[in-house]
Order: structure tokens, then sequence, then C-alpha cells
């Protein structure tokens, strides 16, 4: 099965910003003491499942006509909770991806200012196949990092 790399690339796009970013509805846990969030339109479905708070790691996956086709590992933790706390780092992510997700993309090349923290996010490789790393300093002190990669599937 062939996938239109663009099509792919603005679902990814409108389905994070609908989950995490966009407090999405969580669904039934897939797994023990997982925590789930979904979204679908039409033919395609994303599906993130995500183990932790403070310190999480997870994956997510994209179908197309139920059958899945890209995915993307990631592991995330707070560095220095005398620094910055959890609920602080969220907020941040999620105005920094925000941002991102209003260009139309979800790749490398980002960094926001607020409150004293700066978010930054460097990634290597288009949609097809990646890895990134997203971090938060305050001051010149890494105070939160996530390491990520992931890519097409096929059979």
């Amino acid at each position: 099965m062939t996938v239109d790399i663009e099509k792919l690339n603005a679902f990814i796009v409108r389905a994070k910003a609908s989950t995490y970013v966009g407090d999405g509805e969580h669904v039934t846990s897939c797994r023990l003491a997982s925590h789930d969030l979904r979204f679908a339109d039409a033919e395609w479905a994303y599906h993130d499942s995500y183990f932790g708070g403070s310190d999480f790691i997870g994956e997510e996956v994209v179908y197309f006509a139920e059958r899945p086709v890209w995915a993307m590992n990631y592991y995330g933790r707070i560095l220095r909770d005398d620094l910055v706390t959890a609920e602080q780092a969220g907020h941040m992510i999620k105005a920094s991806l925000s941002r991102m997700y209003q260009e139309n993309r979800f790749l490398g090349g980002m960094e926001y200012t607020e409150n004293g923290l700066t978010y930054m996010d460097t990634s290597e490789g288009p949609v097809v196949c990646f890895r990134g790393r997203e971090f938060i300093r305050r001051g010149s002190d890494t105070v939160y990092e996530l390491l990520y990669h992931g890519g097409l599937i096929r059979d």
C-alpha cells in the first residue's frame, strides 16, 4: 500500500493538535495503566498510548484503511524538578507544539520562549524516517528532555 506523504503529514498534524495538545478525550486503555488518545478522520486513524506523567514513554500509530502505516516512539522526563514542575513543562510543551502545528508541521526547527522557559525542538529526516529531541531550558539549565523517532511502516 502506498501512502500519500503530504496527506499523511497533514493528518498527523491534525491528530496531534486534536489529542494531547488540544486536550483531546482519553479513550479506554489498550494496555494496563496506559493513557490513550484517539483521533479519526475518514479512512485515517491515530492512536497515542503512553505510560507515566512527569517521566513518560509512549507510542503513536497512524492507520490508513485500518492498516498501520506510520509510528513514532518517544521518551520524556523532567531533568531538574527543582527548576520546573511537570505542570510547567506540560504547559510549555503544549504552547510550543500548538504554534508548530499552526504552521502545518510537527518536525524540527522550533524555538519558543515564555515565562522564563525556552522550548526547543530539533529533528533529522522527513516524516518517512526521522529522529529528534525536544527540550526545555530555564536559563542555561536543561530542565526537560524528550527523545523521539519514527517513520513509515511497510509490510
